[in-house]
């Protein structure tokens, strides 16, 4: 019976989905990518806003204990606690719900990477159903076929090119890994690698402002009073912000909450295409909303002091974002 209901799922699948490479989403712009001059990229307002963000983010370990004692976060967060044992089922149905969105777009991993051949629409199809198969070894036989394929993908795009989606390495990681012994550092690795990846892409608005810029001019995306410049930037700080948080364990369910409303905030402004496009990120966000980070040991506690975790988090930030925008414009 569960065979045949695969059966049904793949050819159903199979004759909704756009199987001509031209046959593809129209990404929303065509403008060529120039690299902008490193000295326009590190302006006034861009050394402002990462000071600022670097305080910011100084002050938030100090902050956040405080701001749970509130009885009505602190009852939140305990409600939250009570969702984790459904945070991997979310990450699996989620991830076969994204690639079920991008397959009829005719795409995979980005609304820019159009599938190629049929061979490959199958081969998604058939790894959307064994995700949906309520069983781990088709757990874990659907994330090798999506590992397989973000192989098979990468030297057709270029890894630079990929790096961007690095975060469903980090999914199909913990994917693999559940129901075994590895199981506890599968969340901390999607951490690390969702984090990683929105600092990468976050770079590339400041690598390449024309490219927003473009969006911003064409689609007629609300700036907020901004000069579209800015807003530029500032959309990127969020983005960069977010994974930060990530990556050094500081973002807790308060703190995501708001950080997952910015993001959603920031993605939408340019339609459902976009919306689309990052509906993997989103459940992934969503999942940090339940988890927290009551896992994940934060390199930030091997510092005791207040005047020593503040120093850690404003002159770390300062120097993973340097790290960033260097490596990024140097291979860009």
């Amino acid at each position: 019976m569960k065979k045949r209901t695969l059966f049904y799922l793949l050819f159903a699948g199979l004759t909704a989905t756009p199987l001509i490479s031209a046959a593809h989403v129209k990404w929303f712009t065509e403008a060529v990518p120039q690299k902008a001059p490193i000295e326009e990229i590190i302006s006034p307002v861009f050394i402002s806003i990462s000071i600022g963000a670097a305080l910011i983010l100084a002050a938030l370990p100090q902050l956040l204990p405080w701001i749970m004692k509130w009885k009505p976060v602190a009852k939140i967060d305990r409600n939250l606690e009570g969702l984790r044992k459904y945070s991997r089922v979310l990450l699996k149905y989620g991830t076969a719900a994204a690639l079920i969105i991008q397959v009829l777009m005719g795409t995979i991993f980005a609304p820019e990477i159009h599938i190629p051949s049929i061979e490959v629409t199958i081969l998604v199809w058939l790894a959307i159903g064994l995700l949906i198969t309520p069983h781990h070894y088709a757990t874990k036989a659907g994330s090798l076929i999506l590992l397989g394929l973000f192989i098979y993908i990468t030297p057709l795009h270029g890894l630079f090119h990929m790096l961007d989606y690095g975060f469903y390495l980090a999914i199909i990681f913990v994917l693999l890994i559940g129901n075994t012994r590895l199981e506890q550092w599968g969340f901390p690795f999607l951490y690390l690698g969702t984090g990683l990846s929105l600092c990468w892409v976050a770079v590339e608005k400041w690598v390449f402002p024309g490219l927003s810029l473009d969006i911003i001019a064409n689609h007629h995306v609300p700036t907020f009073g901004f000069p579209p410049e800015i807003f530029v930037v500032l959309s990127a700080f969020i983005e960069f912000v977010v994974g930060y948080l990530l990556v050094v364990g500081v973002l807790n369910r308060l703190l995501a909450f708001v950080l997952t409303c910015l993001f959603i905030l920031t993605t939408t402004l340019f339609g459902w295409l976009e919306l689309a496009g990052h509906f993997m990120i989103h459940i992934i966000l969503a999942i940090f909303i339940i988890e927290g980070v009551s896992f994940y040991k934060p390199p930030i506690s091997i510092h005791k002091t207040v005047a020593d975790q503040v120093v850690f988090v404003f002159l770390n930030f300062i120097f993973v974002l340097a790290t960033f925008l260097m490596i990024y414009y140097r291979f860009a």
